[in-house]
């Protein structure tokens, strides 16, 4: 074993929502040389670490442990030995009926440094998420969290390593953990040592997960009702009096998008803040870039835009992404901001020109309507006369260069690349294909295009039937319709929140079945 081992650190993830793993843990997740994982809820979190990271899953297969404790162990101080930096990513908390502990003592043994960066338990994130404090003043002072594993009805024989008499006498909330195949016995026993059968209980699945499901009951009657609404592991039971609050607070499953999935189809660079749009509404999100976002292979002709950037009066930008290459060029170039000059800035729509204050700088002209021919128009009754650089993509339509070059010294530059993927992700191309999708994102003619060319034709045929389009402006559409496929939410104003406003109108007009 190396004298100058790496490190451990045992993470928790959290019950399932990816915005409920704490910064700490993202921290070390991006700098991770190998994650080593259970059955995560949310995969996302992989994402996280980096490209070359090496990821090995050892949670359950069929209800079989691919890789036994004793063997997971010595993984991680193997792997810490040769000095990397390993992430072991725990469901919920990992010192929280998980085995971090355990593996941490083993650590300690073997002198392999470790930290622990505790997560957001299930007992609290996924009750607070299904409106049920499990302390309140009114109502509970005290919570216990209990595993649901054993078979209570075993005390008949001794065979139990829980109290039951003190758990019916807790005065305040229980929270059983993977109890959801022990629920009846659980509820049997409780009564039976001395639990009134009235009391509330709750049963609830996939817990800050969009397929989250809540059935409420008693200890008298909520197995049924659980049987009855085919709820399944993973799976939370609560029972005491904070249950009764639950109208007040159930604020996750009322969000306007609960429960929808939504596929985002924008390059990955613009999918972050995509996703969070939607997952804040209470959306599933599934990413499917269908371009990819690349730098020009030579940088020559951008270069000479740079160093002559006093010839224009102009320069122009129709995308954030045509900021971002554009201007960390010219800061790679060793040049700052005071290279513009007194150039005026013109973006396409308000995307663009946030980009443009990320670096400090404001637009000059944003136009009202975020297309082509309304920058086309605002610009043309301003610089009549005047040089123009427009900075923009290898690719898409020439009709802002066109307009402008009726009245004006038009130079065009290509800052950026987009190259099509080759394939859709395996999972979005299944779920689309077997209709278990409800909406798909279109952000721009050539997105949908190639969308259309990836998909199977038994895949297309969902479209417009089980599966919804969402476009981001009339062209878009226009697109879309093309290609036979109707759109059923347009952005009023061309942009993304636009588009996610439109999702909403359409949801609250004809909402359908929770699938």
């Amino acid at each position: 074993m190396s004298l100058n081992p790496g490190i451990v650190y045992l993470v928790g993830a959290g019950p399932g929502d990816p915005g409920l793993l704490t910064r700490r843990g993202y921290e070390v997740l991006r700098r991770a040389d190998l994650v080593v994982y259970d059955q995560l809820a949310n995969d996302r979190l992989l994402d996280i670490a980096p490209a070359t990271a090496e990821r090995v899953f050892v949670g359950k297969t069929q209800g079989k442990l691919t890789l036994p404790q004793d063997d997971m162990n010595r993984l991680l101080a193997e792997r810490a030995g040769r000095g990397l930096t390993v992430v072991r990513l725990k469901g919920g908390d990992p010192y929280v009926f998980g085995r971090g502990a355990e593996e941490a003592e083993y650590l300690h043994a073997a002198g392999i440094p470790f930290v622990v960066i505790p997560g957001v338990t299930a007992g609290v994130g996924v009750t607070a998420y299904a409106g049920l404090p499990v302390t309140h003043r009114a109502a509970a002072s005290a919570v216990a969290f209990v595993t649901g594993h054993e078979d209570p009805e075993a005390i008949a024989n001794d065979r139990t390593s829980l109290d039951w008499p003190a758990l019916a006498r807790f005065p305040g909330t229980l929270v059983f953990y993977m109890g959801v195949t022990r629920l009846a016995s659980i509820c049997r026993t409780l009564v039976r040592e001395g639990k009134p059968s009235t009391t509330p209980a709750a049963m609830v699945q996939s817990g800050t997960l969009v397929r989250q499901r809540t059935v409420i009951g008693t200890l008298d009657d909520l197995a049924d009702r659980v049987a009855q609404a085919g709820l399944g592991p993973p799976a939370l039971l609560v029972v005491g009096e904070v249950i009764a609050r639950r109208p007040g607070l159930n604020w996750f499953e009322e969000r306007p998008l609960f429960g929808r999935r939504i596929v985002v189809t924008r390059p990955a660079e613009e999918t972050d803040r995509s996703a969070t749009s939607l997952e804040d509404l209470g959306a599933e999100v599934l990413t499917a870039p269908t371009v990819v976002i690349r730098p020009v292979d030579d940088f020559s002709d951008v270069d000479h835009a740079i160093t002559r950037l006093s010839e224009f009066d102009w320069l122009v930008f129709t995308s954030s992404n045509g900021v971002i290459h554009f201007l960390d060029r010219l800061l790679a170039k060793g040049l700052d901001l005071r290279a513009l000059g007194s150039i005026g800035l013109a973006a396409i729509g308000p995307s663009t020109a946030d980009a443009l204050v990320s670096y400090h700088l404001r637009a000059d002209l944003v136009p009202t309507s975020h297309r082509s021919e309304a920058l086309a128009e605002a610009l043309i009754g301003r610089a009549s006369g005047k040089r123009i650089l427009l900075a923009r993509a290898d690719r898409g339509r020439t009709i802002l260069k066109d307009e402008l070059e009726r009245v004006a010294h038009v130079e065009q530059v290509t800052v950026y690349r987009n190259t099509d993927v080759s394939a859709l992700p395996v999972e979005v191309a299944n779920r689309i294909e077997a209709g278990s999708i409800d909406w798909i994102t279109l952000t721009s003619s050539a997105i949908t295009e190639r969308l259309h060319a990836l998909l199977p034709e038994s895949a297309r045929a969902r479209i417009g039937r089980e599966i919804r389009l969402a476009s981001i402006s009339p062209l878009t559409s226009e697109a879309a319709a093309r290609l036979g496929w109707p759109v059923a939410a347009e952005s009023a104003d061309s942009t993304w929140d636009g588009l996610v406003a439109a999702i909403v109108n359409a949801e609250a007009a004809s909402p359908t079945s929770r699938r």
